[in-house]
């Protein structure tokens, strides 16, 4: 274990923490003292990551989605959740990148708003690492204002028809569900239409990624934009409890206490 980072406890949470919380951070302290921090260089400099296989890793030890209830989530309590958030990221912000959108945006966005099929569908292969999720929200021209975004969805008989662009998305281009959000058409009973979640899968004709190479901040995590042109969806891939702008941003209050710890 570090030695370093075993004496630096500047906010004296040590004195905070129970017997299976320190077991918790220890655990977790080992694994990227012997899987990430001798690596992390050379993944930094290369600015690739081997997100799948360290996804599998990190789900073997229970930590995507950890602080999630059912479908093969451990139901660990927010400050576990935030012990293991601040150990990964004491590594390298990418990592706790990758961490944080697989749990609490995209497992989240599922676990919360999602039909049952849904949450048995894809929460248990997320949980394992057996999956990769994303969470397409910011917009090149909307980035920290989702109501201003373009993406737009129209109904076509029973189907959704997606089109638009999403930006600094994490994990988006080895994504195999990602959770898309657009803002959809007047309905035909005169209802307005709003921001709603659709649930893309990484192989649906018409959805394309393409990677940001050279960033200087998150440099070792996959970053990609999400280009959706004329992307058909069934009705069932809409999120049915998720509409208008509370559902992304409550996404995004879940993924800030991760960050925050980070």
């Amino acid at each position: 274990m570090s030695d370093v980072l075993s004496r630096l406890d500047l906010l004296d949470l040590d004195e905070e923490l129970s017997t299976e919380d320190r077991l918790l951070r220890d655990t977790v302290r080992r694994f990227a003292d012997e899987r990430l921090r001798p690596n992390i260089q050379d993944w930094f400099e290369s600015g690739r990551l081997p997100a799948r296989e360290l996804a599998q890793e990190l789900g073997a030890l229970g930590l995507l989605g950890m602080h999630l209830q059912g479908y093969g989530c451990q139901g660990a309590s927010a400050s576990q959740y935030g012990i293991v958030c601040a150990e990964i990221e004491a590594v390298d912000s990418g990592l706790r990148s990758l961490l944080s959108v697989q749990g609490s945006l995209a497992m989240y966005a599922i676990h919360a708003y999602g039909s049952d099929e849904q949450k048995q569908r894809w929460l248990p292969e997320l949980a394992k690492g057996a999956a990769l999720g994303c969470f397409g929200l910011t917009e090149p021209d909307a980035g920290s204002d989702p109501g201003s975004m373009r993406m737009r969805a129209r109904r076509d008989g029973t189907d959704w028809i997606l089109n638009g662009t999403k930006m600094w998305i994490t994990n988006g281009s080895i994504a195999d569900v990602a959770v898309v959000w657009a803002r959809t058409e007047d309905e035909a009973d005169g209802s307005r239409g709003s921001v709603r979640g659709f649930l893309v899968e990484g192989a649906t004709p018409g959805f394309a990624t393409h990677d940001v190479a050279h960033k200087l901040s998150l440099r070792a995590s996959v970053t990609s934009e999400l280009v959706l042109a004329d992307v058909r969806l069934p009705a069932q891939a809409m999120l049915p409890a998720a509409r208008g702008l509370g559902a992304p941003l409550g996404c995004l209050n879940e993924a800030r206490f991760g960050i925050i710890w980070g």
